[in-house]
């Protein structure tokens, strides 16, 4: 079967044969109440409150939401506002620790006796897609149309990021257990593990797991970007095309990245909600690299010094890969559930934008066929209808554009903003 289009990147996988540190317990954590693409939490403790591990401190009335947990134990100290990075506001709960972890009450293995009380247990865990887009997972369990397959994210294919690389070595048992968990639980048949060729170590061992299972198997990819994402990942592991205005569910298919299913697995086993991140630290700027388990809420600058940062030349630091990361205004941002990787970087190419030069670049490396160069004039003249015709709605924001482009035009950011003129249904 063809492959779809896309990038050749130096990997920078420095990191990959590190091991994951435990992160030291933090002196106080800020715990934001927004940390997935669903509807913000609310806060449901207060100000001198006492919390213990595990506890909610968040949560929503909103299905499109996830609650929020205490990974330490200690006390409320405030109710803060938190400017997250895509620049909205929403509330924070700040914990001065204790140094007891002294894990909470609500803590148990939850009572799953069938689908329903399953998808239940996945939203009180707090999960989101771990992969860093933050879809709320028991969203994702809840299609409107039969499922057949379930495809397991393992692709990882932004350079410096190996935090679920290290998942697939450190607990394959678990992403094992917990795609029987899926398949048993969601009445699926088959599942897809799929993992680029640059993980050659990984392949080898998830393939002698599922040797005696036909109902799993494992997918080698071609290493190159961007191959995790959603469309790509679905027609390269399935040969099923994701249509404009669909969703993975629409072609019978769910996709879980390879954390979530182990992380799933384990809450079932402890019944511990998502309190902890592993996440790649690097960058030019970082004098340690390290792959670290961190409780959420930990300001992102004791992992800098951690590493050994020298903090006085970092120019730029970015949460998650370079090519879909997000900019972050400040190291005393928090980790979320979603931080999969910070980069620090102490130099970087500022290049100066040109016109168009027609070179068609662009186009030959979207892995979806789209016309960014076509999409950036329609943006600028406001034509809806031609934005309409060129697709602009399928654009996953890859940024294979604005990588390939000789003017260095910004086209994925254009892409997003010509997204915003569409008006939704």
């Amino acid at each position: 079967m063809k492959k779809l289009r896309g990038l050749k990147l130096n990997h920078c996988k420095n990191t990959e044969n590190f091991a994951t540190i435990d992160f030291p317990l933090p002196k106080t954590v800020r715990i934001p109440m927004a940390m997935t693409m669903g509807a913000p939490c609310q806060p449901v403790v207060k100000a001198g409150d006492e919390v213990k591990v595990g506890q909610k401190i968040g949560d929503c009335d909103a299905p499109f939401s996830a609650p929020v947990h205490s990974g330490v134990s200690g006390k409320v100290t405030a109710i803060s506002d938190y400017l997250t990075a895509n620049g909205s506001v929403c509330k924070a709960v700040e914990i001065e620790t204790d140094g007891l972890q002294t894990v909470s009450e609500e803590v148990k293995p939850p009572a799953v006796t069938d689908k329903e009380s399953f998808i239940k247990a996945v939203r009180e865990s707090g999960v989101c897609g771990l992969g860093g887009a933050g879809f709320p997972t028991h969203i994702k369990l809840s299609p409107k149309t039969p499922i057949d397959t379930l495809i397991i994210n393992g692709a990882e294919c932004e350079p410096y990021i190996t935090a679920d690389y290290r998942e697939m070595l450190e607990n394959p048992e678990d992403v094992i257990g917990g795609i029987n968990l899926m398949k048993s639980q969601l009445g699926i048949k088959y599942a897809k593990l799929a993992i680029e060729e640059n993980k050659p170590e990984a392949i080898k061992n998830f393939t002698e797991m599922a040797e005696s299972d036909d109902t799993i198997d494992i997918v080698t990819l071609p290493s190159s970007y961007p191959q995790g994402a959603e469309k790509v990942i679905i027609y390269n592991s399935t040969g099923r095309i994701v249509m404009e205005g669909q969703l993975p569910s629409d072609v019978g298919v769910i996709v879980l990245n390879i954390s979530t299913v182990a992380f799933i697995y384990r809450y079932m086993q402890t019944g511990m909600p998502l309190v902890t991140r592993r996440l790649t630290v690097d960058g030019n700027a970082v004098g340690e690299p390290k792959n670290l388990n961190v409780i959420i809420g930990t300001p992102f600058r004791e992992l800098l010094e951690f590493c050994k940062t020298d903090m006085d030349s970092v120019k730029k630091l970015i949460g998650g890969g370079p090519m879909m990361g997000m900019s972050l205004y400040s190291a005393d941002m928090s980790v979320v559930k979603t931080s999969n990787a910070l980069i620090a970087v102490k130099s970087y190419d500022e290049r100066k934008t040109s016109a168009c030069i027609r070179c068609g670049r662009c186009v030959r490396v979207c892995p979806l066929g789209l016309m960014p160069a076509d999409i950036d004039r329609a943006y600028k003249i406001r034509n809806i209808d031609e934005l309409r015709e060129l697709k602009v709605m399928l654009c996953m924001n890859c940024g294979s554009c604005t990588y390939v482009c000789p003017a260095n035009r910004k086209l994925a950011e254009t892409n997003q903003l010509a997204k915003t003129l569409i008006p939704r249904k």
